[in-house]
């Protein structure tokens, strides 16, 4: 039997287990120890390399940058269970009620934030859906807008930096370009990051944030029995809405402009970043939940403290303990951050109490550790199945095949959109991150593709995939969470301009490559 056609056989034989719903990691390790023995048996796959396994799967597992998931994680679970986002949405969703489709838009922009802080598609989906969906019906919301208004926003996601979907995209990104530049003897590549992702999706998530706003305000302006505006009760005072919506709004927006600021700034790695929005995601669930003036202040006095902190090592001020001479100012310099760490340290513990005493703690690391896990295993199986496929010649199966498209590297390119595309109807972006973009990835690469905007339009790509009609991820989450009066069709209805949107986007960002490439461009520079 041909490695070719066992390389073909195994691959489909792993999306059929895939899309039969059996467990991910398992079926793509399990499928492929299969094949490896077939072939072994059939003289075709050479079994020293299962030898390298160990050596393949280690150093990918203790990647420092893969770190960054369940702190990520962590920050956004936190932000959920202590119902910041709730918080938000309300406070919004009054505060811009009296306009035309208002509340709409504020799911809209609540659903950035959100998608932004988790980046995982069913989490945020479910939770818009939870939140808000009844409140849309409740104010004489047109279904079909309503719900394609959160199924949208909630696959945001997938583009919006940071979020653990462009942390792991982006790492698979930058093995598949220093594999195409071994592999096709490419000169002059640099490394692709993390941050330099995050810098490239962060143009075109705007822009779909704003295009998804703008197209609700026109549908509100042009038929406003779709998207009715509320009137403010007249008893109360606005400017107690305003207050109220900025006490919502600016904590969790200062924490993801920090956090995802300091990344493109290049002030901390995407690592060191997730860190602190793990910390102050802790610190935001004390202040909103404890019901304990101490822990109220605690964490306000942590926070200060690091901010300080960050201040002081702005400054570029010496601070290191092993220098040879000490100026007067950097003496007392050193001494004040000692000291502001120092309270940060028993403030941050003070904060934690409150959090570890009503559960809330242990109920958002278990969550963690389930997510963390559940994209390690899949990791540590896509690796297995990597290496079995290579073993057969699929890659350079793979690799010749995108060189014979009709229309040289445009043609490659559209025929791996059109398959990611389809395949996003029944694999989750993980699995299609870890499976098919190592294949796909280094040929584009190595025809002098952008990996930068190669991963952005990947990332809008199956960001699109999920909402379209009827096999997208996100419409499954929000049918299982949506109220009887929303029906399948009017929930595929409300998707389709979004979906036009999404297009659009894509479109723009295929003639405009500086749309993705500039931002991380001026980075570097």
């Amino acid at each position: 039997m041909s490695p070719d056609v066992l390389a073909m056989a195994m691959f489909a034989f792993a999306c059929a287990g895939l899309m039969a719903g059996y467990n991910v990691a398992f079926t793509l390790g399990g499928v492929s120890l299969i094949f490896a023995a077939i072939g072994t048996a059939t003289g075709v796959f050479d079994p020293t390399f299962l030898l390298s396994v160990p050596s393949r799967v280690y150093p990918i597992i203790t990647r420092e940058i893969l770190i960054a998931v369940p702190l990520f994680v962590f920050m956004g679970v936190m932000l959920e269970k202590s119902r910041i986002a709730e918080d938000l949405l309300e406070s919004m969703g009054d505060l811009l009620g009296p306009i035309k489709g208002g509340l709409g838009i504020s799911v809209v922009m609540v659903g950035a934030l959100l998608a932004a802080s988790t980046g995982i598609v069913g989490a945020t989906v479910v939770t818009m859906g939870l939140l808000s969906l009844p409140t849309m019906l409740k104010r004489k919301y047109s279904p079909s807008l309503a719900s394609g208004s959160i199924a949208a926003s909630g696959t945001l996601g997938q583009i919006i930096p940071p979020s653990i979907v462009l942390v792991i995209l982006g790492d698979q990104m930058s093995n598949a370009y220093q594999e195409a530049i071994r592999s096709h003897g490419l000169e002059g590549g640099g490394v692709v990051s993390v941050g330099d992702l995050f810098a490239g999706a962060l143009l075109p998530g705007l822009i779909l944030v704003g295009f998804y706003a703008l197209y609700i305000a026109v549908t509100a302006y042009l038929k406003p029995t779709l998207a009715p505006a509320q009137d403010w009760p007249e008893d109360v005072n606005p400017w107690a809405f305003i207050r109220r919506t900025l006490k919502a709004m600016l904590p969790p927006i200062f924490l993801i402009v920090a956090v995802l600021g300091s990344i493109l700034a290049g002030y901390a790695t995407p690592t060191r970043g997730a860190a602190l929005g793990a910390l102050g995601a802790i610190l935001l669930a004390t202040y909103k939940t404890s019901d304990r003036l101490w822990a109220k202040r605690a964490a306000v006095i942590a926070a200060s403290c690091l901010v300080l902190l960050v201040i002081l090592d702005l400054s570029g001020i010496d601070m290191r303990f092993e220098q040879d001479s000490w100026e007067r100012y950097e003496r007392f310099v050193f001494a004040l951050a000692l000291f502001l760490f120092s309270i940060a340290i028993l403030a941050v513990l003070a904060a934690i109490k409150p959090l570890l005493s009503n559960g809330k703690l242990a109920e958002v690391s278990r969550t963690t550790l389930y997510i963390t896990c559940m994209v390690f295993v899949i990791l540590i199986g896509a690796t297995i199945f990597s290496l079995i496929f290579r073993g057969f010649g699929g890659d350079e199966l793979v690799a010749s095949w995108l060189d014979a498209a009709p229309g040289g590297k445009w043609g490659a390119f559209i025929l791996v959109m059109i398959v990611m595309f389809v395949l996003g109807f029944f694999l989750d972006f993980i699995e299609i991150t870890f499976v098919v973009v190592p294949l796909v990835a280094p040929p584009l690469l190595a025809a002098g593709m952008d990996p930068i905007w190669l991963g952005v339009i990947m990332a809008l790509n199956l960001q699109t995939s999920f909402l379209t009609p009827p096999f997208g991820f996100a419409l499954f989450y929000l049918r299982g969470v949506a109220p009887p009066e929303v029906t399948t069709p009017a929930l595929y209805r409300g998707v389709i301009p979004f979906i036009l949107i999404q297009f659009v986007v894509i479109a723009m960002v295929i003639k405009w490559p500086e749309l993705a490439t500039s931002l991380p461009a001026k980075m570097l520079n």
